[in-house]
Formats: C-alpha cells, structure tokens, sequence
C-alpha cells in the first residue's frame, strides 16, 4: 500500500515527523491527539487558551468560531463567520474565508479557502486555492455501502473508514463551487474546473 503524503505534499513530514508514514486517513482519524501533542512543543511566539493556539501574528476576526484543538500558525487570516471544530491546523500564511466551515483537516502553508467553503477531514498541501463555494465532501450519505476507497496512481485502496475527505497536493487550484467527492487524491498542480464533480471511482 502506497501513498505517501510526501510525494502530494513536500516537507509534511518535517512538520508532522511521528505521522511521517501514516496514511491520510489515518492521520485525520487520530488529529484530535496529534494536535493535542502538536502543541505542547509551540513557543511563546504562540498565546495558547483551552486547547486554541494563535500565533501572535495571525488575524482572527469577530464572531469566528474555533473547537479545540485548533493551531492556527503565523500570518493566517480568518475572516468573519469562520466555522473550525474536530481538530485543525493552519499552517504559514493561510487564509480561511468569510464563512468557511474546517473539520478535522490540515491546511498547509500559503493556501487559501476563499468563502463559503466545506473542508472536511482532508490534508491540504501548501499554496493550494479553493475558489468560493468549492468543497471537499468526507462522507457518503446516498449509498448504503458508505466505505471509502481511494485511488492511488493504478491502485485502489480500501481506508475501511467512512469519514474521509481528501489528500490534495501543493498548488492545486479548485475552482468555484466544484465539488471533490470522499476519498479525492489529487497530484500536486492538479486544476479542477469550476462546476466539476470529481470521482476518482465508478459509483457503488
């Protein structure tokens, strides 16, 4: 079984070293303790408060609603409205927009979730950008087989999860409200059209 976040998103393992070679889903599974753990190794460049920790330079405005744990790193940008639970991380400069709902994900440096967006139990690489209204579906609702597979290259993996969103490379561009269906792997630099339905598998 192959699908090493490294090759999606360069340097994830010099910054999430114990998950180095775990799977995606894997990881979004067990996000809650590994940002619990995460953060007790921040500086106090960081003020931290009842599992939230902000870096001194982020920009967090009114009425944003934060669920610990969140880690929200340096220079991000949350606009009004912002909706983050389950578990999240905002890597360097990343902005998260008006409106904009993250659960259980991460979000590498210099990406932007622009507005009114869904991200749902996915890893994000960095200087990826989701246009308004694009989201990032983690479940089945409509199949009574709700497990997840995912494509890898020629390969099919079962994740015998039922939650999971996406693994999405560095520099991807998605585009307004295109939809990625659970368990999209994206290569890095992938550009998904405005309107687009991406399904990796045949329904099931």
């Amino acid at each position: 079984m192959s699908l090493l976040i490294d090759k999606y998103i360069a340097g994830f393992s010099g910054i999430f070293v114990g998950q180095k070679d775990m799977l995606p889903w894997h990881i979004t599974q067990h996000l809650i303790g590994v940002l619990q753990e995460f953060m007790r190794h921040l500086g106090a460049d960081y003020v931290i408060r009842d599992g939230i920790a902000v870096h001194k330079t982020a920009v967090v405005e009114k009425s944003v609603v934060l669920k610990a744990p969140v880690i929200i790193g340096e220079g991000c940008f949350l606009g009004a409205n912002a909706y983050l639970r389950g578990g999240v991380y905002l890597g360097t400069g990343t902005t998260i927009g008006t409106g904009c709902e993250v659960k259980t994900s991460i979000v590498l440096h210099h990406s932007a979730i622009a507005h009114f967006n869904f991200i749902g139990d996915s890893i994000i690489g960095s200087n990826v950008n989701f246009e308004a209204g694009s989201i990032i579906a983690n479940h089945y609702n409509e199949r009574e087989n709700k497990r997840i597979s995912v494509v890898a290259g020629t390969e099919v993996i079962d994740t015998q999860v039922e939650k999971f969103g996406a693994l999405v490379g560095d520099n991807c561009r998605i585009g307004a409200n295109a939809v990625l269906s659970p368990g999209t792997v994206l290569e890095r630099g992938s550009i998904i059209k405005r309107l687009a339905l991406v399904e990796q598998l045949p329904a099931g």
